[in-house]
């Protein structure tokens, strides 16, 4: 109970305390889906629906994970993470053993930074982990400025869509959940995205047509892009946003 407590404190604080305030200047609004754990399914329906609207996705990967059974998917394959890599899609960081950041000192997460990226490294030489995102969407106040000089940025999983000054260690993301959203909630981000001119992260897990508790169907997710195509709104991988507000 002392841990979940200090895991909730952590995250609350982290919202306010901004290690890298970036200014958002309003511009033509855009959308990043990103997948966290990666599971098989994230990387073959969930990658083949966004190549098949024109887009790209950031899958957070521990390596810990990959290739092993979990309570609702399997994780991915070497292979899959290799395809994904090749055909453009972003492969970013998620711990290597899946800690919550708040768990770790700065030693500790330092060694698991590490480990991860020699884990893909040996799984593709040109794979550069260049983003972050807190397992359990749990950040750590403590954490935010190491994470900032290893990592361009790192996404929790605070709802709402990032405008005006945003914290490139805490972006915030929304819930491409089944269990937290539907369709109609979908159309309010994406509305809010337009309205704002702002950068609309989503983030899910499995895609399947029977999700886990953290999963979505492929028709969410269908519905989700076709809520962009006709905003004529890019779906661009985390790095590639970065890229276009100049962080």
């Amino acid at each position: 109970m002392l841990s979940a407590l200090n895991g909730r404190l952590s995250n609350r604080l982290a919202r306010h305390f901004r290690a890298a305030p970036h200014r958002l200047q309003a511009h033509a609004p855009m959308v990043s889906f990103t997948f966290d754990d990666a599971p098989d399914s994230a990387a073959g329906e969930g990658a083949a629906l966004l190549e098949a609207h024109g887009g790209l996705g950031t899958f957070y990967l521990a390596g810990s994970l990959i290739d092993q059974p979990g309570d609702f998917w399997r994780g991915l394959s070497n292979d899959a993470i290799v395809r994904l890599h090749r055909g453009g899609h972003e492969i970013g960081c998620h711990t290597f053993s899946h800690l919550r950041a708040v768990d770790l000192d700065e030693g500790a997460m330092a060694r698991e930074i590490e480990r991860n990226r020699s884990h893909f490294r040996g799984i593709d030489a040109s794979i550069r982990l260049e983003n972050f995102a807190y397992p359990y969407g749990l950040a750590s106040v403590w954490r935010k400025q190491q994470l900032a000089q290893s990592f361009r940025s790192a996404r929790g999983i605070l709802p709402g869509v990032n405008s005006d000054v945003i914290d490139l260690q805490f972006l915030r993301a929304s819930p491409l959940v089944n269990r937290e959203i539907d369709a109609a909630g979908v159309e309010r981000y994406f509305d809010e995205a337009v309205a704002s001119g702002g950068w609309l992260i989503f983030y899910g897990h499995d895609v399947v047509d029977e999700p886990s508790p953290y999963g979505c169907t492929p028709a969410l997710l269908r519905h989700a892009l076709k809520s962009a195509d006709k905003r004529d709104m890019p779906i661009v991988t985390v790095a590639e946003a970065l890229r276009r507000i100049g962080a």
